[in-house]
């Protein structure tokens, strides 16, 4: 009975300095299982635009300290105030609604009247009259109200004064497929030159064989821009630009 009560004794020792040394022994920590990787879609970083860029829709813009909020219609509008015109100088350059300046044909920049706005323009000196369509923006000199190419110059005879008073009037809007140029659809912007391949692939094999890629780099990083394309008039990129919106809802026409 002795042996038996020692024995006893023994057991609960081992047990209890088992359980003593289990308590002071340092615990492993297992840190928690990082979360599942989502992919983010990739962005391109903020940057200024042109106020005509985006075709969709004007924009405001600054020139010279000033700001400018183009009209959403042309609809009853007519002013008075001076005439000027710009030729050589300008000649060959691109105008703000993305299509060349020729100085032979009949049109005009125009502050705040939405692009492609036909207007008809009054000399109140001699009552020559000419129509002609809004392609630019100008001019930015405060007594001034429109700037005319050499040819609308020339037809409403203020060549050699350089200007003239008159009187402008919105008479509606060129037919899109007048306006001339060159226009792709952007569909999406890219940090991966592989994404962006694969993409400009996909819209060559949907009919859109001109698609092209454009790198740019902005703050350091760089960006693949797909754009669908040619198109050679407003027209043409219009369709394009609504047919790809089915699977692409923020596409938006650029003029070249």
């Amino acid at each position: 009975m002795k042996n038996f009560f020692l024995n006893y004794l023994v057991i609960i020792f081992i047990i209890s300095a088992v359980v003593l040394t289990a308590a002071c022994s340092p615990r492993k920590v297992y840190p928690p299982s990082p979360p599942p990787r989502i992919e983010q879609p990739e962005r391109e970083p903020a940057r200024p635009e042109h106020p005509e860029e985006k075709l969709d829709k004007e924009r405001k813009y600054t020139v010279l300290g000033q700001t400018y909020t183009p009209l959403s219609t042309s609809e009853g509008f007519q002013e008075d105030g001076i005439a000027s015109w710009y030729g050589p100088k300008f000649h060959g350059k691109k105008t703000a609604s993305g299509e060349v300046y020729n100085m032979y044909e009949m049109t005009a920049a125009h502050r705040i009247l939405p692009m492609h706005t036909k207007v008809q323009v009054i000399n109140l000196e001699n009552d020559k009259s000419i129509k002609l369509r809004i392609n630019d923006r100008g001019p930015f000199v405060d007594d001034r109200i429109i700037d005319l190419s050499l040819a609308a110059a020339r037809e409403l005879d203020m060549i050699g004064p350089g200007t003239a008073p008159v009187r402008v009037k919105a008479v509606g809007s060129a037919p899109r497929e007048e306006l001339p140029g060159t226009f792709y659809v952007q569909v999406g912007s890219f940090t991966s030159k592989e994404n962006a391949e694969k993409k400009k692939v996909l819209l060559e094999e949907k009919g859109y064989s001109k698609t092209r890629l454009q790198k740019i780099d902005s703050r350091g990083q760089t960006v693949w821009r797909v754009q669908a394309g040619r198109f050679e008039n407003v027209g043409q990129a219009e369709r394009a630009r609504d047919s790809l919106r089915e699977n692409y809802p923020q596409a938006f026409i650029i003029a070249d």
